[in-house]
């Protein structure tokens, strides 16, 4: 593999560090963007059953905000409870929000490295083609330095891509994710709120 890389040339070392980038940061998002910690199935149940037996305590939305992007949202909707419920419903669309952004934490850096990695192996190929074009204009070791061009060229080309593509995939994929999670909560909070909604009746 290094030797790959050495024959690569300097403008490589560009590409391994996005590399290096990408794969930390897609390992983290692919750990952070599990559906149980996000919007764990049996929360609402729970908080449901607790609020008509126990009531809002501080203890409950202590437990709620430091549990899950949807316990935030959840609590928010909670601690506003006395309120009308258009201002639930706005303290919980402001919660959602929040936990939304939390949750795209990093999705910029990754879709950054999808669309630059391409353009890296593009000047890298670049730094190649100079190499051929010096070597022709030279004397001696013509076709050793030919051979270098064309390699730097063609392996700048082919990490690029090898970095970019993946990034694109799992960019994709998490942006996707994101989105189904944030409707899920959007769901599991109006939920709240019309259970909110039908206790003040009773």
């Amino acid at each position: 593999m290094f030797s790959i890389v050495e024959a690569a040339g300097w403008p490589i070392w560009f590409l391994v560090a996005a590399s290096v980038i990408a794969v930390a940061l897609i390992a983290e998002r692919l750990v952070a963007l599990r559906a149980p910690k996000i919007a764990p199935a049996e929360l609402f149940n729970e908080v449901v059953v607790e609020y008509k037996h126990r009531g809002i305590s501080d203890e409950l939305l202590s437990r709620l905000q430091a549990g899950s992007p949807l316990g935030r949202i959840f609590a928010a909707g909670l601690k506003n409870i006395k309120s009308p419920t258009p201002v639930v419903k706005e303290a919980v669309e402001e919660a959602g929000r929040a936990s939304v952004h939390e949750l795209e934490r990093f999705l910029t850096t990754i879709g950054t490295i999808a669309s630059v990695s391409p353009l890296l192996g593009l000047f890298g190929t670049i730094v190649g083609m100079i190499e051929i074009f010096s070597a022709q204009n030279s004397v001696g070791n013509a076709p050793v330095a030919l051979a270098h061009g064309i390699a730097i060229a063609l392996y700048n080309t082919a990490f690029g891509l090898m970095v970019a593509i993946p990034s694109m995939i799992f960019y994709r994929h998490f942006r996707a994710k994101i989105d189904g999670l944030a409707i899920e909560m959007e769901q599991q909070a109006i939920k709240l709120i019309e259970v909110i909604d039908g206790a003040r009746r009773d």
